[in-house]
């Protein structure tokens, strides 16, 4: 039995190097031979490397750098946003590439640079139709005052803070071809942004998710960042568009878009998912990814970026169900995990902080740190006094609607793909961005703990006042 099985092995080795091991060696010489006849090598002509192994190896390692970095900041208080942020900068020009060249471009090289692109663009349009779809329109009830006077106060003061910087910039930053009106708008829009997903994760981070100037800031915030949206749609319309008939039939378009969706697509949703089973739904819910990209391709091409049709059609989409559950699950994590450390590490490869050379610009960078934080904080701050908050409640929420974060980015790489944005105004403005964001937390912790002790001894001393009356009578 013992021989039997060893005569048969034997047997198959034999077999499987005559049909297998020959065969192959045979193909290998005749497919790498030159042809002897014309002297012209027959090699396989295909580019050199291996560019599906690059782009793995370079999603590994923004995955990794993103991550550790996240995990950093959290460490020391910060949200894991900033580390991932910081992460993308220190990836690209500014860090690795003027450190180590040869290993930023093995690790990172030219030719993935495109895939890369569009993997991060498709997870910056499901993260923005994500963002939409969590906005609780809900925490405006009984607020609509405050949250009205609050978000619109801290956009247009930055925004035209924003402007008038931008007419001293135009001469030194503007691209080629620029006009004046498109180069101010983006600027004033990037000085208007509080990333409102950012926001979030700090409030969740620092335990003031649910409380009461935490429920205030997310108020302001989706005010805040239904309307930025909003005016990036139409600044995009008016940059994109060759005449003013162009700018008025975009605009058209898009608020044809959003009505179809508001007064349709959304009613009919809410019926469909009332009248549909739960495991029919379950079934179902792939497809919401489908309405999502047809939506984000929609407004893509009336001319107001992708990511205004997934932000719309995240507002209109039901809540409350088996497929919005799903969808955090699934998308949601895909999103987070992977595509927007890609969105980050892409952004960071645009920045290069060695453009910024020149004493001058430094100067610049801080001019449009000051515009920004001093427009934002400060007129967040003023708008919450106005309306009952207390000066160090106000300050609050003026420091966490400071906060830009990943929205900023977003706006700032539209902006450097129509070429509205220099590679330096780029630089500054991401610059910016992060620092804003990273002086969130303490500053907001601080506050709230100063605030705290102040409401504490006012409470004593309201106890005591109390106490003494009846004595006094």
């Amino acid at each position: 039995m013992a021989e039997s099985k060893q005569r048969y092995g034997r047997r198959a080795l034999a077999v499987y190097g005559l049909l297998v091991v020959i065969p192959v060696l045979a193909s290998i010489v005749l497919l790498t031979r030159e042809d002897t006849g014309t002297g012209v090598a027959t090699k396989s002509s295909a580019a050199p490397g291996h560019p599906v192994a690059q782009l793995l190896l370079a999603i590994a390692v923004v995955i990794a750098a993103c991550k550790a970095a996240g995990w950093v900041m959290r460490r020391i208080g910060q949200p894991p946003v900033v580390g991932e942020i910081a992460a993308g900068i220190v990836l690209g020009p500014s860090v690795l590439g003027a450190v180590w060249p040869a290993g930023a471009s093995a690790l990172l090289p030219a030719v993935i640079m495109p895939q890369l692109n569009v993997l991060a663009q498709v997870g910056i349009v499901l993260f923005v139709f994500l963002t939409g779809l969590e906005l609780n329109t809900r925490l405006m009830r009984g607020r609509g005052h405050l949250a009205l006077v609050v978000s619109h106060v801290s956009i247009a003061v930055p925004f035209v803070l924003g402007v008038l910087l931008a007419v001293f910039a135009y001469a030194k930053f503007a691209p080629q071809g620029v006009g004046s009106l498109a180069f101010a708008l983006f600027i004033g829009v990037s000085m208007s942004i509080t990333a409102l997903p950012v926001l979030v994760r700090i409030l969740q981070d620092t335990g003031m998710f649910h409380s009461r100037i935490g429920v205030v800031a997310l108020t302001c915030a989706v005010v805040d960042d239904v309307t930025a949206w909003s005016l990036l749609a139409l600044v995009v319309a008016l940059v994109t568009a060759s005449s003013l008939l162009g700018v008025l039939l975009t605009l058209g378009l898009a608020v044809a878009f959003a009505g179809l969706l508001y007064f349709v697509v959304r009613p009919l949703l809410a019926k469909f998912f009332t009248r549909t089973a739960e495991p029919v739904l379950r079934r179902l819910a792939p497809l919401a990814l489908v309405g999502v990209l047809l939506c984000a391709m929609a407004t893509e091409w009336i001319g107001v970026h992708a990511m205004f049709g997934a932000f719309m059609f995240g507002l209109v989409f039901p809540r409350g169900n088996v497929v919005e559950k799903w969808l955090h699950q699934n998308a949601s994590g895909l999103t987070t995990a992977l595509m927007l450390p890609l969105f980050f590490a892409y952004s960071g490869l645009r920045t290069n902080i060695g453009l910024l050379g020149d004493p001058t610009l430094w100067l610049w960078c801080a001019a449009i740190l000051v515009v920004a934080v001093t427009g934002k904080l400060v007129s967040a701050t003023v708008a919450a006094r106005s309306v009952g908050e207390s000066f160090c409640r106000a300050l609050q929420i003026g420091v966490l609607m400071n906060c830009r974060g990943l929205t900023e980015l977003i706006v700032l790489n539209v902006g450097l793909d129509l070429g509205v944005l220099s590679p330096e105004m780029f630089t500054m403005l991401v610059l910016m961005a992060l620092i804003s964001t990273a002086m969130t937390a303490p500053m907001a912790l601080y506050l709230d703990k100063r605030a705290g002790r102040r409401e504490a001894r006012l409470r004593t001393e309201v106890h005591q006042l109390e106490d003494e009356l009846p004595r006094a009578a």
